[in-house]
């Protein structure tokens, strides 16, 4: 059974990343590498992929509409202090409307080129006043409620950060189109990490917008675990190799798997599908509740290079729901295969 088709809509974004890298960081060529951009999946960008309306920018990848201006409180914001300030925007009708939100995760991470740095945005964006540094979200971390993750706009990394600290705010307004699927999050904490009634919070758990997920969400088959939200089929195992490895023995270690036969296509995910089976409600692993999987590991290779220093390759953080870089020539992440 095949685990999805190219034509179908796909709840998980292109990653912009065109050049494929060697360990040492040189461009190499992308045919048979097994990496990110030989592949290009994903939903792919239209282009152009912004359009812009006086102070407002729809991207018409997401249908999300942003600030034009990255940096309308000028300062750096508390958690609190930035969701306050999106309540202001919205009692002022800030540029005629009244539906202004911070951005939860994946949201944020939609604006994201991974072939881009300083800002890691597509080029050409048409954005102003953009800080190359963090950005909160409206997702708080399961693993941690009294920190929230937030994104850098220099490099694309993903991390949390205590809420009592101060980073930057980019609105953002719209449910859009449906590409960008949810985080899982359904509940809200204040900035101590206690559970808070999500009504009127502006919170990740209020809104609770992207995609929805299917019930029952992964199904088992004969050749791996389907994930209907995204329609990638999984490696049931999620451990290929016997300890963890160098980033070219994982895309080694995929590419043997295709020597058994031609009834499927294994490769190394890309950051983009790695991060889209984060369950933003849990940790330790942040995977879905009931998931299938066996042999789930802490951290997991993409086949995506870091632009920001070439010979790093982005990964996934499971335990924490992290997406951050590890440098190529160190043995110490794991390998998950899928299919598309």
């Amino acid at each position: 059974m095949e685990a999805g088709s190219k034509h179908e809509m796909q709840h998980y974004l292109h990653t912009g990343q065109r050049t494929c890298h060697a360990d040492d960081g040189r461009e190499i060529p992308c045919e048979g590498s097994g990496q990110d951009a030989s592949f290009g999946v994903g939903t792919p960008w239209p282009e152009p992929r912004f359009d812009v309306r006086g102070d407002a920018v729809t991207d018409r990848l997401t249908g999300l509409i942003w600030c034009r201006n990255a940096n309308l409180a000028e300062f750096p914001l508390t958690w609190q202090e930035a969701l306050d300030f999106v309540a202001a925007m919205n009692r002022e009708q800030r540029f005629g409307r009244r539906d202004w939100r911070m951005p939860n995760r994946r949201e944020l991470r939609s604006l994201l080129s991974l072939q881009a740095k300083l800002p890691a945005l597509p080029g050409h964006h048409p954005f102003s006043a953009v800080f190359n540094g963090w950005y909160w979200t409206s997702t708080t971390a399961a693993i941690s409620p009294a920190h929230a993750w937030y994104v850098a706009l220099d490099g694309a990394r993903m991390f949390y950060g205590g809420k009592d600290q101060s980073f930057m705010l980019w609105p953002v307004r719209g449910q859009g189109l449906g590409v960008v699927p949810r985080t899982g999050q359904s509940l809200c904490y204040d900035s101590a990490g206690k559970a808070v009634s999500c009504a009127g919070s502006g919170q990740d758990g209020e809104f609770r917008y992207g995609a929805a997920w299917p019930e029952p969400r992964f199904e088992i088959l004969q050749d791996g675990v389907l994930d209907r939200l995204t329609g990638l089929l999984w490696r049931r195992s999620a451990k290929l190799t016997p300890q963890p490895v160098v980033w070219r023995e994982a895309l080694a270690a995929v590419a043997a798997l295709n020597h058994d036969g031609p009834e499927m296509s294994w490769r190394l995910p890309t950051i983009n599908e790695l991060e889209s089976l984060v369950d933003c409600a849990a940790h330790s692993p942040a995977l879905p509740s009931g998931h299938s999987f066996a042999e789930v590991q802490d951290v997991y290779w993409s086949s995506t290079t870091s632009l920001f220093e070439p010979d790093w390759a982005w990964a996934l953080y499971l335990e924490k729901g992290a997406t951050g870089v590890g440098q190529k020539r160190f043995a110490k992440f794991s390998v998950w295969a899928v299919a598309t």
